[in-house]
């Protein structure tokens, strides 16, 4: 398995490239303002390990492709969970990352193919 550094150096060439990459994704659609430069803080995504930009990058391309917009992936995750009418369920994903949400997400379909195939 290659070390962050080497999938970097692979894929983008060198680590601002990849911060490029990810900042990409900070639109309003998908990214929540957490980070200390977001807060007018000295520290941005530059200062992200290597593994995480790696991970978040994968994580907001995958999210882009199947949802387009958080709030696509929240109503999705509404929908998995059967609460399409529970508004203060809905208004819990509200302050949450993608990140977090898409573990969520492949959780809750994870848990429903089981339960599909158990049925079956």
């Amino acid at each position: 398995m290659k070390s962050p550094l080497a999938t970097v150096k692979d894929k983008f060439g060198d680590k601002a490239k990849l911060v490029e990459a990810v900042k990409a994704f900070t639109t309003d659609e998908l990214w929540l303002g957490r980070t200390s430069a977001d807060a007018g803080g000295t520290r941005g995504l530059e200062h992200v390990s290597n593994a995480k930009l790696l991970r978040l990058h994968a994580i907001f391309s995958e999210v882009k492709e199947k949802f387009g917009t958080r709030v696509k992936l929240i109503d999705a995750i509404v929908a998995l969970s059967k609460r399409e009418k529970d508004a203060d369920f809905r208004k819990r994903f509200d302050g949450q990352p993608v990140p977090r949400l898409f573990d969520l997400y492949r959780t809750l379909s994870k848990a429903e193919k089981a339960a599909a195939k158990a049925k079956a």
